[in-house]
């Protein structure tokens, strides 16, 4: 099993095939979606994406707005998880009654988990889910704030100790996570462009795709500093 983290983006099969991989064959795999009135387009969309990958049998778990995920139901006979992209702050809510059981459950029945955008950026321990205001100060455009105005850190899934955010290079979202960490909110960060991949397993992060990923960390005396990767490579995990 393992972490798969794609920061977006829809040009390359290739940030799904590792995640495909590690399922270990033809598997069927649940694709989680936040329905905002198209969740079976939404889904279909994922499901060309993983089927090109090698993914035979993508499944939709499709969750309304305002309802929340119950995975002991909805992961019978599924043997991978894919949490897809959408306005993140709806998917962290409907995630956040299971946060302390769904790892636990993953890890039981050796599931691999896939966040693509949103999906990524609730695995953290501490989730970037929005925001483009630091004490009321603009940090990134407004058109990315994921309709909050402060930057907004929430509870995840705590699949990766680190902080998530997406779209990097294309959103301009690695200010906000420098914000982020630079307060103190996060231990550490990365900010994962779009069609990129960060795949986290056996204590190791290693980077696939397009673009980079930018890991973000505290340094001395206020400090931040960033350190870009590019595909092949790696760092350990707990360690920017």
């Amino acid at each position: 099993m393992g972490t798969f983290l794609i920061g977006g983006g829809w040009d390359t099969t290739e940030v799904y095939e590792p995640f495909v991989r590690a399922l270990g064959g033809d598997r069927r795999v649940g694709c989680l979606v936040v329905d905002e009135g198209d969740g079976a387009a939404q889904f279909e969309r994922y499901a060309e994406a993983l089927r090109k990958a090698g993914a035979k049998t993508p499944v939709p778990l499709l969750v309304p707005v305002g309802g929340r995920f119950e995975p002991a139901a909805a992961l019978d006979g599924i043997d991978g998880l894919l949490v897809c992209g959408g306005l993140t702050p709806a998917y962290q809510e409907a995630l956040e009654g299971c946060r302390e059981r769904l790892p636990g459950l993953l890890a039981e029945r050796g599931m691999p988990y896939a966040g693509f955008s949103a999906g990524a950026a609730v695995a953290a321990r501490r989730a970037v889910v929005g925001g483009w205001l630091l004490d009321g100060v603009p940090v990134c455009a407004e058109e990315i704030g994921e309709d909050l105005a402060e930057v907004e850190v929430r509870a995840g899934l705590g699949l990766v100790p680190f902080a998530v955010d997406v779209h990097a290079a294309q959103w301009g979202t690695l200010a906000r996570l420098v914000a982020a960490v630079g307060r103190g909110e996060v231990p550490y960060g990365v900010a994962v462009d779009e069609n990129t991949l960060l795949g986290v397993a056996d204590g190791r992060a290693r980077v696939a795709g397009l673009g980079r990923v930018h890991v973000v960390r505290p340094g001395a005396d206020g400090a931040v500093c960033v350190r870009a990767y590019g595909a092949g490579e790696g760092f350990p995990v707990g360690h920017a």
